[in-house]
């Protein structure tokens, strides 16, 4: 029983001291906390301006008409379609869209909305030019313009619609972007906490002589492994609240589920990404054989475990590998939690996931951890 206490007594002082070390380190502190908010902050504001969409276009009124100085001005109003001011001339309109600074280009031509012989109302027909690159825009565009059209046609001319569609939203709430991103930026940060700062600690400590004078010690491997385990769980408890509390105040995000599961959940995923950086940082003599090796294990994990995009955009065949990768049951285990409101007992595949992980993990970190 004295041993017992002993050992966890010796845990809980490199708990402390560790702690304390990277909270004096503003590098650390930099790297762990303020990297990953500057990027929830890019990524945040473009899953942000991407809500809307809108073209940026280019107008050329060849027409003298009534209508059509109301068309262009009720064009100039719109939100969905931004005219370019400066641009008045097709040769113009042409140069900018070969450089992509416009979707498309719309013409009115000298008779758009002139009163033919014969009828009663105005007609016209709106040219709409894009380069092959801008197809996709184009095209929408198009069907954007003949949906206005239709409005002004059954108020000029009444038409009978023999079938029609009908929209019903469902009482449901569907995942934004924002939500898919977030939940990835947290497997970021799990990442540069749980794998860079050992890689970075731990060659540094031996190149001082700091951990074989703590090989003569009675300091065994599995306390120092768990010491800076708790540490970092720490650590990454405090870097990932301060994400979230921006993500809600800045961002708006929902969090559905329930906090203690999905502390508890965030504590497991960096105890086993930790035992990556363990393993790596143990085994390296220093900065140059860790360097590489880290580069071959995180950058796999951070392109294609749904950290910057949603892996449902990937190929079949592609989600099927990256799934069992080490970081992707962490990624979807906390967008399940958080904007899902999933509990324990539907993540088990996650979970056991992650467990099966970290007992290969640290299999091999015990394996290859040496002193100097």
């Amino acid at each position: 029983m004295k041993n017992f206490k002993r050992s966890w007594f010796t845990v809980f002082t490199f708990v402390r001291i560790n702690t304390k070390r990277f909270f004096r380190d503003r590098t650390a502190i930099f790297f762990t906390i303020g990297f990953p908010l500057i990027f929830l902050f890019v990524f945040g504001s473009l899953n942000g301006s991407n809500s809307s969409v809108s073209f940026n276009v280019a107008l050329v009124n060849q027409s003298s008409t009534a209508f059509a100085k109301d068309f262009e001005k009720n064009l100039d109003e719109s939100d969905t379609i931004k005219v370019n001011q400066e641009v008045t001339s097709l040769d113009e309109a042409k140069e900018k869209m070969s450089r992509s600074e416009l979707d498309a280009t719309i013409i009115l031509p000298d008779d758009f909305g002139a009163i033919q012989e014969g009828t009663t109302y105005p007609s016209g027909e709106v040219k709409v030019l894009y380069t092959q690159n801008n197809t996709q825009s184009g095209v929408a565009l198009t069907s954007i313009l003949q949906s206005q059209f239709q409005v002004i046609n059954n108020k000029l001319v009444p038409t009978v619609t023999p079938f029609t569609v009908a929209g019903e939203e469902l009482n449901e709430n569907s995942l934004s972007a924002f939500d898919y991103t977030f939940a990835g930026l947290l497997g970021f940060a799990i990442i540069g906490m749980g794998i860079f700062g050992p890689i970075n600690v731990f060659p540094e400590l031996k190149k001082m002589g700091i951990l074989r004078r703590l090989s003569t010690t009675p300091l065994r491997v599995w306390q120092y492994f768990v010491s800076t385990m708790i540490g970092q769980a720490i650590i990454g408890l405090v870097a990932i609240a301060v994400m979230f509390a921006v993500a809600i105040a800045v961002f708006h995000l929902q969090v559905v589920g329930n906090w203690l599961e999905l502390a508890i959940f965030i504590i497991f995923s960096i105890a086993m990404i930790l035992g990556i950086g363990l393993a790596l940082g143990g085994w390296a003599k220093n900065e140059r054989q860790v360097a590489p090796l880290a580069n071959i294990v995180v950058f796999p994990m951070m392109f294609l475990s749904g950290t910057f995009f949603p892996r449902f955009l990937m190929p079949e065949w592609l989600q099927n590998i990256t799934t069992f990768l080490p970081l992707t049951p962490v990624i979807d285990g906390i967008r399940l939690i958080t904007t899902e409101g999933a509990h324990f007992i539907n993540i088990l595949p996650q979970i056991g996931l992650i467990g099966a992980w970290m007992v290969v993990i640290y299999l091999i970190a015990f394996k290859v951890f040496r002193w100097e």
